[in-house]
């Protein structure tokens, strides 16, 4: 017999109770919400900051009003509205992808449950309810995971979209001030 290390046996216990997906469908987790801790850590350190020397740079500008000036705001806002966005299409991919995760974990676990049915020949419900049970531990996984996923980026939408209207108001306020 193999002894499995202390630090593994999570693992171990993970991979009994639902096979190899459950394993993939944790480090999906990890990588979903260490995804969307590192943007509410960008939005509440580097964001603001960013914003803040945008709309000082703008300020200090002497031309506000021509085609060119206004051209090169709405460059530089959409350069660092684009940096806020920057994960959001992986975070969605990877929310998709958990409950697709979670159905290829329950497929594979009736495979198994049906293919050790056929191979014994007691018939016996409480092994084929155990079975099912662990095979259908994957989707409920996934499915749990897609949901914080799913909060995660409609709050993470609505403070892109927020900031983005702050960040024009902001822009156009310095240079109210700056012509008063």
């Amino acid at each position: 017999m193999v002894t499995v290390p202390l630090w593994l046996e999570p693992v171990e216990r993970l991979m009994s109770a639902g096979g190899v997906v459950l394993v993939v469908l944790a480090v999906v987790a990890l990588l979903v919400f260490g995804m969307a801790i590192e943007r509410f850590w960008f939005y509440r350190m580097t964001w603001r900051r960013a914003r803040r020397q945008l709309v000082n740079r703008w300020a200090r500008r002497d031309d506000h009003h021509s085609w060119s000036a206004r051209t090169l705001r709405n460059v530089w806002t959409e350069d660092l509205v684009i940096r806020l966005r920057r994960p959001l299409p992986w975070l969605k991919l990877l929310v998709a992808l958990c409950p697709l995760f979670g159905l290829l974990g329950t497929v594979t676990g009736m495979i198994g449950v049906f293919d050790s049915l056929s191979l014994s020949d007691t018939h016996q419900a409480r092994a084929m309810a155990d079975g099912v049970a662990r095979a259908t531990l994957p989707t409920l996984t996934g499915m749990a995971i897609a949901v914080v996923g799913l909060l995660f980026i409609s709050r993470l939408e609505h403070i892109i979209r927020r900031e983005d209207q702050r960040l024009h108001d902001r822009m156009a306020r310095a240079v109210e001030e700056n012509d008063a």
